[in-house]
């Protein structure tokens, strides 16, 4: 019998899907694997029912987007996920996560987690963290504590009626905010090494979990990096414009003096004068070139040219 349901759990090659009527650990038909094609978390599938708690996934639904790293399907919004303190913001890492949802068509918010670490805000009153500053006017940002409960509410504002994937690195909180929104069993929670300022990893798997406020919420492994920023696990076309997936800088684009301008050492290039000016913040433009040399390295390698 074929039974429709959601992929909440992947492990050790078996996928736990949701049901109607209940959740079965399956194996996947091994022509997914002769064809090159993972089952994802967040997947609608179709599932063959073999005994009361065991069946098999016989065909993967068409998917809404998806991601290699972290490996999920079919989420609404993207939350990234950063620590006020401790560990240390790295802008390179939340610019990558921020254009692989830009580049899905997902949307993508910014939450600063461990608000109540933040020595200075008894002095400074509500005056911004610096992620607060460069982001606040591109994409929703929140600043939290799953401490204390400190923005909270507006947080559960934007995942509400959604699923919402939380990712990050290691150490930010992930599983303590995600502890606040869950129905039954809190997840695991790790401390953040004095050795290394790096969270110990307790989220080990992607897994799908209930709220009651009818948002599904996706935990997922503390990624610091991504293989890649377009959807369906695709690499970077020719034609993929990186300054698309920058808000800041793909406006100033527009007044460049070359339409092809890549906005590194172009003449008349008005992404390098903003940036120069300060109107583009200078942890942002030097994502946006780490990214694109490397777009275009990869680029030149697929093509089976010499990368310089």
């Amino acid at each position: 019998m074929l039974t429709r349901g959601t992929i909440t759990k992947g492990i050790a090659g078996f996928y736990y899907v949701k049901t109607i009527g209940g959740l079965y650990m399956c194996r996947a038909r091994g022509i997914f694997k002769k064809d090159g094609v993972t089952p994802l978390v967040g997947d609608e599938v179709m599932i063959e029912i073999q005994d009361e708690d065991e069946g098999v996934v016989s065909e993967i639904l068409p998917r809404r987007n998806a991601f290699v790293r972290p490996p999920i399907a079919n989420i609404d919004v993207f939350i990234s996920v950063v620590a006020a303190k401790d560990p240390v913001v790295n802008p390179e890492v939340l610019d990558r996560f921020l254009v692989t949802a830009e580049v899905a068509g997902v949307d993508a918010v910014v939450c600063i987690n461990k608000a109540d670490l933040r020595e200075e805000r008894s002095e400074r009153g509500d005056a911004p963290t610096d992620t607060e500053a460069i982001y606040a006017s591109l994409y929703p940002t929140v600043l939290v504590s799953a401490k204390t409960g400190e923005g909270i509410e507006r947080l559960k504002s934007l995942m509400r009626d959604r699923r919402a994937a939380f990712a990050g690195p290691s150490g930010v909180g992930k599983s303590s905010l995600i502890n606040r929104f869950l129905v039954g069993d809190d997840l695991p929670t790790g401390t953040v090494s004095e050795k290394t300022r790096r969270g110990r990893h307790t989220t080990r798997h992607v897994e799908i979990f209930n709220t009651d406020f009818n948002a599904e919420i996706y935990d997922t492994p503390g990624y610091t990096s991504f293989e890649g920023w377009t959807s369906n696990g695709a690499g970077c076309g020719e034609d993929m414009k990186l300054d698309a997936y920058f808000p800041d800088i793909g406006g100033y684009g527009e007044a460049c003096r070359f339409d092809n301008c890549r906005h590194v050492h172009e003449p008349g290039c008005a992404v390098t004068q903003a940036a120069k000016d300060g109107a583009i913040a200078a942890t942002r433009y030097a994502s946006y070139v780490k990214m694109l040399l490397e777009m275009e390295r990869k680029l030149k390698k697929g093509s089976g040219k010499k990368s310089g």
